[in-house]
This record gives structure tokens, C-alpha cells and sequence, in this order.
């Protein structure tokens, strides 16, 4: 199988220097209305699939994002290998704004969100404890190296529902907890990606201290925006290089990423809402097809 890079982030990810033969992609899904079109060209020959996550101008919230319809999108379009570049607050005095923190799990406090492509009519049952491919992370790294970004490997990231930022209660709750970085999207986004056999892996781009901070005070969106455009260019270049490096033929996941699936089916095939599977057929159509 050859490797597909996916990149699902915010404005600027997308409109790069070596990003080749590409073009905006409509693709629709069962699941309904993606947040965008996709846009799907090469980097070196490395066929690579940009998706916004919040669509262009940002126009969906974190609670509002048909994060189903986002992961099954991406799966047509091929996808094998998916890097989540994301914007976060920092639970730790260690990691700065400006800081990329590798996140390799995942806390997730979010409640008003469809989580999982199985239900009533075809039940399954997939594992997320470890849902960030270390190969993949691997790959990040060295990137991030290579680029002489300030970064940090592993962390867990606390996915809150939002759109509000965290009370101060809160922010230090989680900093009992021992989270690391705190966002609005990665979850059920890791989820799902998982049900559909991707490898994932989270780039948190810190923006803030969330409101714990003594000496920062609440968040300040002006501050947060501010930073956010700083990142854009040392997101870009880490892009670049991971899609330069990256292999050209996909690896098998050493977590079981890409055959999450193999045994996680539970209902009878007798017993499938065809309805159901008629929508899977992307996301678990490797499986199904052998009933």
C-alpha cells in the first residue's frame, strides 16, 4: 500500500511552498457535511490530503464539527497516516507559547459528540489505548528536529467540550490530573481515526498557559492569535520535511493502527442494519467485506 499523508489543521497549513498539482476535492460522505473540501495534491511525490478542520474562515466550533464525516472523507481520499496539527493551551510552566508539544494520549472530557462510526445495527468494540502511532510520532520528531523547532515528545492532551475556555478550577483540576496541554478538537478526532485503522498522531501547538497561570491570568484571545500566526510558518516547514521524509510505501503500525478492526466487530452478520453498513463502507469495509 503506498502512504497518504493527511494533515488536518487550521488556515495557512495548507497554501504551502512545494505543494504541488493540487487542487480543492469535494468528496462526499454518508456521515454528512464534512467541514471543508479537501485539498489533495504531492510534496515530492508524496501524494498528501490537506482537510481544515474548522473550514475555511473558520465557521465551525469545536462542538459544531462533524468530526465523523471529517475522518470518513479523509479515508476515501486514501489516507493511511494522519497528523493532527492543533492549537492548545499549556497545563505545564515547562512548555511556552510557541512550544510543540508531541501528545501520545489523550483524556476526553468532551460529552455533546458522536464518537464512534458503530452503534445499534452493527456493534464494535476498538481499542484506543495507546491512539497515537509511535512510528508515526517517529517521523514527527525527527522533523521536528531537523526544522530546530522547540518541541517536546509525549504528553497527554485534556479535550474539553468548550467553546469557552476553562474556569480556573478546572485548569488546575487537570493540572492534578497530570495533563500536559488542553484543547477543543482532538477528541472524539483520535477516536475516530482509530475505527477507521489510520495512524494519528497530535502536533499541539501551544498558544497560552489556559488560565492556571499566576502570572498570565485568564486567556487572552489577542495573545492566542497572536501566537498562532507566529506558528504558522514552523508548522509549514514541519510539514514540509515530514512529507520530504516520509515513506513512500505505508509501514504496518507496530499498535495494530491499521488492522484496529480485526476483531472488534460484534454483531452477528445477520443481524447488521444494512442501512449501517452501507455507511461503513469506507471506514470498515476491509472487515466487512468478508462476511
Amino acid at each position: 500500500m503506498k502512504s497518504v499523508l493527511g494533515i488536518v489543521g487550521g488556515s495557512g497549513l495548507y497554501d504551502l511552498p512545494g505543494f504541488e498539482n493540487s487542487s480543492w476535492e469535494t468528496i462526499e460522505s454518508p456521515w454528512g457535511e464534512p467541514s471543508d473540501a479537501l485539498r489533495i495534491g504531492e510534496i515530492d511525490g508524496l501524494k498528501v490530503v490537506f482537510l481544515p478542520r474548522h473550514g475555511r474562515g473558520h465557521v465551525y466550533a469545536p462542538s459544531d464539527i462533524n468530526y465523523r464525516a471529517n475522518i470518513d472523507v479523509l479515508k476515501r481520499a486514501g489516507v493511511t497516516d494522519l497528523v493532527s496539527v492543533s492549537a492548545c493551551g499549556s497545563l505545564k510552566e515547562d512548555y511556552a507559547p510557541g512550544t510543540f508539544v508531541l501528545v501520545d494520549q489523550f483524556i476526553d472530557r468532551t460529552f455533546a459528540r458522536p464518537k464512534s462510526f458503530f452503534g445499534k445495527g452493527c456493534v464494535a468494540h476498538v481499542s484506543v489505548a495507546e491512539p497515537v502511532s509511535p512510528k508515526l510520532l517517529d517521523l514527527v520528531e525527527q522533523s521536528c528536529k531537523d526544522e530546530a523547532l522547540t518541541y517536546s515528545r509525549g504528553g497527554t492532551y485534556l479535550a474539553m467540550e468548550g467553546p469557552q475556555f476553562s474556569s480556573m478550577a478546572e485548569s488546575h483540576l487537570y493540572r492534578q490530573w497530570g495533563c500536559d496541554v488542553i484543547g477543543m478538537t482532538n477528541m472524539p478526532e483520535a477516536k475516530l481515526a482509530r475505527e477507521a485503522e489510520m495512524s494519528y498522531c497530535t502536533v499541539a501547538m501551544v498558544t497560552d498557559y489556559d488560565s492556571w497561570h499566576p502570572g498570565h491570568g485568564s486567556v487572552d484571545i489577542a495573545d492566542i492569535i497572536r501566537v498562532l500566526k507566529e506558528n504558522v510558518a514552523h508548522a509549514q516547514r514541519l510539514v514540509l520535511n515530514l512529507a520530504k521524509r516520509f515513506p513512500r510505501d505505508h509501514e504496518p503500525c507496530p499498535i495494530g493502527s491499521n488492522s484496529a478492526l480485526e476483531y472488534a466487530i460484534m454483531t452477528a452478520p445477520e443481524k447488521r442494519d444494512p442501512e449501517l453498513i452501507a455507511k461503513l463502507d469506507a471506514v470498515a469495509g476491509r472487515v466487512l467485506s468478508r462476511a
